[in-house]
């Protein structure tokens, strides 16, 4: 299998490629590795996780997919909307979050669509927790 997560976190078209499964698993998968590094939190083993969103057709599905696999997993998801990939890794901070996703394929074709993840100090994820979540997915 192709590794999922590029430069800058999983993307391809939506519905096609980037699919409602494919967001709802890296949820799921994702939920585990931050829930086992949120001993720091307010809530050891309990992780909050921000997710935000552009203006794309596919965030909606895809945030939906997503938050539902973070949340049958224990993750207290906090949607904030459209917002700027900036804002999003601000909030992660400022709301004292675990962790936090950007659903956005940047300057990519509109039929495209991307997740990026960010640790808890806003920042993306280092390949080998990439790596991680994706070898949780089966």
């Amino acid at each position: 299998m192709a590794r999922l997560f590029g430069t800058d976190g999983v993307r391809g078209v939506a519905n096609s490629e980037l699919t409602a499964e494919l967001a709802l698993n890296l949820g799921r998968s994702a939920a585990g590795v931050f829930a086992e590094n949120s001993s720091d939190s307010a809530t050891p083993g309990k992780p909050r996780f921000v997710i935000g969103k552009d203006t794309r057709i596919s965030g909606d599905m895809l945030e939906s997919a997503l938050a539902a696999g973070l949340m049958s997993a224990g993750v207290d998801v906090i949607r904030i909307g459209i917002l700027p990939t900036p804002a999003v890794a601000y909030l992660i901070r400022h709301l004292n979050a675990d962790g936090g996703a950007m659903i956005s394929a940047s300057h990519n074709p509109v039929p495209d669509n991307g997740i990026k993840f960010f640790d808890a100090d806003g920042f993306k994820l280092t390949d080998a927790v990439e790596d991680e979540i994706e070898a949780r997915i089966a």
